[in-house]
């Protein structure tokens, strides 16, 4: 039994999410302790069913929760899930603006019957012109220039990984948090929102204040004007790649000694990193040619014992052997819910933090639809022959 620190045990949090950016909010929020329902559809949140780049979407962001299914579009199922938000101290929600309070889930219907509820909205875009667009993570990449620096000229690209809803999940924690400090004082909740268009300005204001500050066009990442000589992927022995690194003139000279380079390293012309970045084609292809015929394990290693920046360069399946997960507790298992693997124990990421020196566990596995439907809504008061016909009637799942 894990002993690691729960700071939100005690916390209620009803989740009224779908795909990435609220659920992320929600397992940050359940990783620490809080009990979160997860009120689905009654046939089930839509990402238990997606195949491909999809399909790891439910098991991975919806750890530690429990599952209600709900039909929300009939009184009787909207009645059930306002009764159990208004035993929550936390709402988290991810449906367009507006759509909820045709069933009195929105926030003024919900404080109005509890001040102290804390309600945190994830949205496309923040209350403004945009506000009413559909948004994805692909299209806020596209419009907020993060893909436009990812890609190379001309070829915008999207990042890979789901960077604006995972990120947006997160801001929306952080700002449950600050509310329940706040509430902490005043007694008071508030209205928490997040966005994956703001998102996604935040991550380029340090390419907005480049413009502000140098009045040059920030190049996409593949062309930048790199402030370092030695920062790049090199194709070595066997077509392996590798990213080397030198950031300072102490490491170029770490790097010429492991790599005997001695001839570079007594050339006036490379003595600073400036001189470096002024000849870096040329000082790149002159490495590219030198590197050419030793292996990546054999410059990792050397790199290894310089104290040097390297990388080898992985696929996400590689990280499933990185020993250094391994032997830190970075992974963790977790029993598949839904589809072809239901049932099957599969590792899963933990929360990329410690407390007291220990990694946030998975204390519940990622729920079958409907698992706690009975157990929550009889803490509501609902007796069992009502929740079975509520069952009967396709009401609850």
């Amino acid at each position: 039994m894990s002993t690691a620190p729960q700071p939100l045990s005690g916390l209620r949090v009803v989740e009224l999410t779908h795909m990435v950016m609220g659920p992320t909010c929600g397992m940050v929020l359940a990783d620490m302790g809080a009990e979160v329902i997860k009120l689905e559809p009654v046939e089930g949140e839509g990402t238990r069913r997606l195949l491909g780049a999809g399909a790891g979407f439910f098991p991975m962001f919806n750890r530690n929760k429990k599952s209600v299914g709900v039909d929300l579009r009939r009184p009787e199922g909207a009645e059930v899930a306002r009764r159990l938000a208004a035993s929550a101290d936390v709402v988290v929600e991810n449906f367009k603006p507006g759509a909820l309070k045709k069933y009195g889930l929105d926030y003024a219907s919900l404080a109005a019957v509890n001040d102290r509820l804390i309600y945190a909205s994830h949205k496309g875009f923040l209350p403004g012109p945009y506000e009413h667009r559909t948004a994805l993570d692909e299209v806020v990449q596209m419009m907020g220039g993060l893909a436009y620096m990812t890609g190379r000229p001309g070829d915008p690209l999207r990042a890979g990984t789901s960077v604006n809803d995972i990120m947006g999940g997160l801001f929306g924690a952080i700002g449950v948090l600050g509310a329940l400090i706040q509430r902490g004082i005043s007694g008071r909740g508030m209205e928490v929102q997040s966005a994956l268009y703001e998102n996604n300005v935040f991550l380029m204001g340090q390419h907005m204040l480049q413009y502000a500050m140098t009045g040059r066009h920030p190049a996409p990442m593949p062309a930048r004007d790199n402030p370092w000589a030695v920062y790049d992927v090199f194709t070595v022995k066997d077509g392996e790649q590798i990213f080397l690194a030198a950031v300072s003139d102490a490491q170029w000279g770490l790097m010429c000694d492991a790599l005997g380079l001695d001839d570079l390293k007594a050339d006036p012309a490379l003595a600073t990193n400036n001189d470096r970045v002024r000849v870096r084609p040329q000082l790149l292809a002159t490495l590219r040619e030198r590197l050419a015929h030793r292996g990546a394990a054999e410059l990792a290693d050397l790199f290894e014992k310089a104290g040097l920046p390297y990388a080898p360069i992985r696929r996400p399946e590689d990280l499933f052997d990185d020993p250094h997960l391994l032997a830190t507790g970075g992974l963790a298992d977790v029993v598949v819910p839904d589809g072809d693997k239901a049932g099957q124990t599969v590792k899963t990421t933990l929360f990329p933090i410690t407390m007291d020196g220990q990694r946030l566990p998975v204390r519940l596995q990622p729920p079958p639809l409907g698992a706690h439907t009975a157990e929550l809504l009889a803490g509501l008061g609902y007796d069992a022959q009502h929740i079975e016909r509520l069952r009967q009637e396709k009401l609850v799942s």
